[in-house]
């Protein structure tokens, strides 16, 4: 594959995932950035390629580090993952986060042994 396609898709994905944590919708996303629904939907399934002016306009209306956008495996950008983890997990009993952690672990397994979707 291409690079510049598995960047826009990676790139797309991450988008994403930064949407659907901040719980908004992606015809959100497009009112907040000032961008076409249609747009949104190709930027996170990464069917085009982003201007500068239009990730930045998507980041500031995510509210979210354009380091954890383009360099997910950067490891700042993984403390500020940690921290995500540190604030969802600050308020959860023993026996929530022993949950929340057999279903991380399950995950992460499934994620490494499951041959990536496209």
């Amino acid at each position: 594959m291409d690079d510049s396609i598995r960047l826009n898709r990676e790139i797309g994905e991450r988008i994403r995932e930064a949407r659907m944590a901040k719980k908004m919708s992606q015809q959100e996303l497009a009112t907040k950035a000032s961008i076409s629904l249609p747009h949104i939907s190709d930027i996170e399934h990464g069917k085009t390629s982003l201007k500068l002016i239009t990730f930045v306009k998507i980041i500031e209306a995510l509210q979210v580090s354009a380091d954890a956008v383009l360099r997910a495996n950067v490891p700042s950008v993984n403390h500020l993952y940690q921290n995500e983890f540190n604030v969802i997990f600050e308020d959860c009993t023993p026996s929530e986060m022993e949950s929340l952690k057999q279903i991380v672990l399950q995950v992460k397994q499934t994620m490494r042994t499951s041959p990536p979707q496209e």
